[in-house]
């Protein structure tokens, strides 16, 4: 009789371990989501404030930064490869265009 029970709990024992680390999977994976979505939503608020020296230029659309320098980026989201967050205001790297 004891070695059927083994026999018995011995055959369930893998499904056992199985099921509960799927839900344990799932649950690290749906923490996971939710911090991505929480992650996701804060850069959006981020990306909905509008920089300071933003204008828009005919043929490239909206720029940010002293477009009169070298290294500028002719980008809406970076400044420039030297001081991509800014300002440009005063920034000893400038260099004017050729």
């Amino acid at each position: 009789m004891l070695e059927a029970i083994l026999v018995l709990v011995l055959g369930l024992a893998p499904s056992v371990i199985s099921v509960w680390m799927m839900r344990r999977a799932k649950e690290r994976a749906q923490s996971r989501l939710r911090a991505a979505m929480q992650a996701s939503a804060a850069r959006a608020i981020q990306r909905n404030q509008i920089p300071l020296d933003q204008y828009y230029l005919e043929g490239f659309g909206y720029l940010i930064g002293d477009i009169t320098c070298q290294f500028n980026a002719c980008s809406a989201y970076i400044r420039c490869a030297v001081n991509p967050s800014g300002p440009c205001d005063e920034c000893h790297h400038y260099q004017p265009k050729d």
